[in-house]
């Protein structure tokens, strides 16, 4: 295995370095781990969707940028930055220690806002931001790194758009929060870019803030409290979940209670060993001068395949009998997502301080070797309905995911010609309770593959073979060749 590392042909010499510390760490066999737990992992139903055999370090981190900004850092001899080249030269510094379940940030904060003040002449701020963006895509090579903007809108923000458009990179992703405090003109600059260049994504500001208070989108599109972050993610195969119950009745009554209580133990013994045996809380220079706190972390207790579960359990083969379609197969849908709410509301999780204790539900957005598997709560692509239904019926699970869920829309490049019409569609998709939206156009090379963003001709690239600087290109190429991402329906 590890000599296959070495020798592989599509792997930069980083890629290689970071595939052999998990290499090295999966050698190891720290966790107390029951046979029921080990039973269902081998079938695929659990998944800790590749954070290592010994967690000694938080899957995400959010750090309080604002406070570096403000105080500067001891540990990295950082004094707090007084233009805006400080400022930009003092986060990349910052962001190379920043550690997270890819070693690389998930989260590299309120961008707008961080930089804003230091924005007095536009055409320095410009060549700043410029190549201070670049500088994040050729550097940070993994695309799980999240930036937010908004909800306000600040000259930063302006700039950062138009130069997204401008660079056309998948790095870093970014999440626009919209409220009734966001200019309709910065709401429609940011479809603008959306259209060009898969991002920003817009995400419903007044409901994450209800649900988090301070929060940041970090990695894909995961809700998660600033200052703190999330210890683990683990996730749920509901259909391969499905397959093993003989009944609708005995999935209810007897597997997925099973499961539910197998996967809370086994993410309480990540968390308990990262927390209690790890050392990280103790001693990582983030937690020493505040910039993340201990009882700011939470945990995700993750799904996927929901589409596929309810269609199995029913027997559902024609359209109209299937998830998307069929109020019978929603609602079973429903059913299914309240009776996991249920769980964790009653499963008391002590470490996770920063949500009362409790765990958080997540639509988890698939990994490369899924097939026949949807992200989270998603209607499968192409049996997508037109477009209001779509909304309308997705809107209806997304208050139960505090910690992440999403759909995505491809629009036709004339959608260009219009971004207003967009925007109706995002704040009455807002209105009917959904909390997460991304876009993108047919014509674009950068596109949204679940939640992270990848360009098509760095798949391309790796088709022939040939190594990619983001190693998230290589997910990317299972997504598209197992979950058919460039086949979603482009909505008109």
């Amino acid at each position: 295995m590890a000599l296959n590392i070495i020798q592989d042909t599509t792997l930069t010499f980083e890629q290689k370095v970071v595939a052999l510390a998990r290499h090295a760490e999966n050698s190891l066999n720290v966790l107390n781990i029951s046979k029921e737990v080990q039973d269902l992992r081998d079938k695929g139903i659990i998944c800790d969707l590749f954070e290592g055999n010994a967690p000694y370090r938080p899957r995400y981190i959010l750090p309080d940028y604002e406070k570096f900004m403000k105080e500067g850092c001891k540990f990295l001899e950082l004094a707090p930055p007084t233009n805006i080249w400080e400022a930009t030269h003092a986060l990349l510094i910052f962001y190379k220690h920043v550690p997270s379940i890819t070693t690389m940030p998930v989260y590299i904060g309120n961008l707008d806002t961080l930089l804003e003040p230091f924005v007095k002449d536009e055409d320095e701020a410009r060549l700043a931001i410029k190549l201070f963006l670049t500088h994040i895509d050729r550097t940070i090579t993994d695309s799980f790194c999240h930036a937010n903007i908004g909800p306000y809108a600040t000259k930063a923000g302006q700039i950062i758009l138009e130069v997204e458009r401008e660079l056309e990179n998948a790095t870093p992703n970014i999440t626009l929060k919209y409220s009734e405090v966001t200019p309709k003109a910065f709401a429609i600059e940011g479809i603008k870019t959306a259209l060009k260049t898969a991002k920003p994504s817009f995400a419903n500001d007044k409901m994450f803030t209800q649900d988090l208070g301070n929060y940041g989108i970090a990695s894909c599109y995961n809700g998660l409290p600033v200052g703190g972050g999330a210890h683990t993610l683990v996730r749920m195969n509901l259909v391969k979940l499905a397959h093993t119950a003989k009944s609708v009745e005995d999935f209810f009554e007897v597997k997925l209670p099973q499961a539910m209580a197998a996967m809370a133990e086994y993410i309480e013994e990540r968390i308990r060993f990262l927390v209690e045996e790890s050392t990280f809380f103790e001693t990582h220079f983030l937690v020493k001068e505040q910039f993340i706190r201990k009882d700011n972390f939470t945990s995700m207790f993750g799904l996927v395949g929901l589409a596929e579960c309810v269609n199995h359990l029913l027997g559902a083969t024609a359209k109209e009998e299937r998830f998307g379609h069929s109020k019978e197969a929603d609602a079973l849908g429903l059913r299914i997502i309240e009776t996991m709410h249920g769980f964790i509301e009653t499963h008391p999780s002590p470490n996770c301080k920063a949500t009362n204790e409790k765990l958080l539900l997540h639509a988890q957005v698939g990994i490369g070797d899924d097939i026949n598997t949807s992200p989270g709560c998603r209607i499968p692509i192409g049996e997508e309905p037109e477009l209001w239904k779509h909304l309308v019926q997705s809107a209806a699970f997304h208050k139960y995911f505090p910690s992440g869920i999403g759909d995505i829309f491809p629009f036709e490049v004339t959608a260009m010609q219009n971004p207003e019409a967009i925007l109706n569609i995002i704040e009455g998709a807002f209105e009917e309770g959904m909390r997460y939206i991304s876009i993108y156009s047919s014509e674009c090379d950068v596109i949204r593959i679940t939640g992270y963003l990848v360009k098509k001709s760095e798949i391309e690239k790796l088709d022939r073979g040939e190594a990619t600087l983001q190693d998230t290109v290589v997910l990317g190429q299972g997504q598209v060749r197992n979950g058919k991402v460039l086949e979603r329906m482009i909505r008109v």
